[in-house]
């Protein structure tokens, strides 16, 4: 199998399998809690029904309600495909690439806010401002994470370190085995993230009512029909997307198959640890999520700075 045909494939099996990510999530949460729980494949009945049903589309609204979900989901699928997928660098690939990719998620984001702000609801405004005020304390992180990446590629000499398929190809596992252990406080900072990225627990509950209380769900309650399917499959695609992260770092240069079984066996994993954070933890208080991130930007400032001294 060509390099292309095999980064094809795993590029699909993360289409089909993101979905996947919600229902292990579900199902750990419900078996702490000693409940059956929904079932672990939930959200592919719900995106497929949702395709089946017809859309409620407010007369206040303009296109830009519709066009929110449509871009949101585009840009996911665009940013995936900028990553290396089990072990298989993108054939996307170029220098600065990270660049892209976060501008994409962030463009995606702006698009939700800006459909959550064209109901005129004064709830879906309120998410809207959440959403805007967590996602400018997040990308510094993130950036912040990246950079670090960059620094080892380029202490090795690596001619893609400002790729991403260059700083998680499998090469960072294999530096904090050798010793660079400031690695290792990459993936924990790309796990808070995922948390915050994702409106997940403790920054914010996705099974709550509570219009006051919500980030995410709050900008979608106007949503029905294949929009609402569009924002989930693309809300499972970027989990996904985060997921890969810390796989990309934690994983090491295998032969190509035992690095995609190793990669994909991380992602699941990451899944279920995000299960149990949630089983033991309580949703934090909105003031207290800025002091959450402020840590993992501190951690990814000193990864970074270890990273430059050595």
């Amino acid at each position: 199998m060509s390099d292309l045909a095999f980064y094809c494939f795993q590029y699909a099996l993360a289409l089909l399998l993101a979905p996947l990510l919600p229902g292990i999530i579900a199902r750990v949460k419900a078996k702490v809690a000693g409940r059956h729980g929904k079932p672990v494949l939930q959200l592919y009945f719900d995106i497929v029904k949702g395709l089946r049903k017809g859309e409620v589309i407010s007369h206040v609204t303009t296109p830009v309600f519709t066009l929110g979900p449509v871009v949101g989901l585009a840009t996911v699928l665009c940013a995936l495909a900028l990553l290396p997928l089990g072990g298989m660098a993108s054939p996307l690939r170029f220098s600065g690439d990270f660049l892209l990719a976060a501008y994409l998620l962030g463009l995606g984001r702006f698009l939700t806010m800006l459909a959550a702000l064209d109901t005129g609801s004064s709830f879906e405004g309120m998410g809207a401002s959440r959403e805007a005020a967590f996602s400018a304390l997040s990308e510094p992180v993130l950036f912040l994470c990246l950079l670090t990446l960059v620094g080892v590629g380029s202490a090795l000499g690596m001619h893609d370190a400002l790729s991403l398929s260059g700083m998680l190809g499998g090469r960072p596992a294999h530096e904090w085995l050798l010793g660079r252990a400031e690695l290792l406080l990459v993936p924990m900072v790309f796990f808070v993230l995922l948390l915050v990225e994702n409106s997940r627990i403790p920054v914010d509950d996705p099974t709550t009512h509570l219009e006051l209380t919500m980030i995410h769900e709050v900008m979608i309650l106007d949503h029905s029909g294949p929009s609402l399917s569009f924002i989930e499959y693309g809300a499972a695609l970027k989990l996904w997307f985060f997921a890969a992260l810390p796989a990309g770092i934690l994983v090491p240069d295998l032969p190509l198959w035992q690095q995609s079984l190793c990669w994909l066996a991380c992602i699941f994993a990451v899944a279920v640890l995000v299960g149990i954070v949630e089983s033991v933890m309580a949703r934090l208080r909105m003031q207290k999520v800025p002091v959450l991130l402020g840590g993992a930007a501190v951690l990814s400032a000193l990864a970074l700075i270890l990273t430059q001294v050595r």
